[in-house]
């Protein structure tokens, strides 16, 4: 069943999401900027979607830990990644904690998130918090 994705405002951030052309979600909100976009598409006969996920962090503090959200145009299946599945399995937004030592200037690829869904999923927003 498709769920439309649903986009919240927060006075706890400085900015919102934005959506660049084609399939990357950007998020300037908070100490990070993070984008999101699939890099491998299912071959056939799979359901299997690679995801991109970056974060540029630009604050005066450390810390060693975050928590990504991540949410789509539809239901996903959470199949693995470096980070901790939190939940999320079988909707649109999956959370995931990651326990990286960030410095107050830091940028993180997490280029292996896997997750599967039909035909069609398309990232809708990202955030990174810490």
């Amino acid at each position: 069943m498709y769920e439309k994705p649903m986009f919240f405002t927060t006075d706890d951030f400085a900015e919102g999401i934005y959506l660049k052309s084609g399939d990357t979600a950007t998020n300037n909100s908070g100490c990070y900027t993070a984008t999101a976009y699939i890099h491998q598409k299912p071959q056939p006969g799979s359901d299997v979607y690679r995801i991109q996920v970056n974060g540029v962090h630009k604050a005066d503090h450390t810390r060693d830990a975050q928590v990504l959200h991540i949410s789509f145009n539809q239901p996903v299946t959470y199949n693995s990644s470096s980070g901790q599945y939190v939940s999320g399995n079988g909707t649109s937004t999956l959370e995931i904690a990651y326990t990286y030592h960030q410095n107050p200037t830091d940028n993180i690829g997490l280029g292996d998130l896997v997750v599967s869904s039909n035909d069609g999923l398309a990232v809708t927003s990202v955030s990174i918090t810490d």
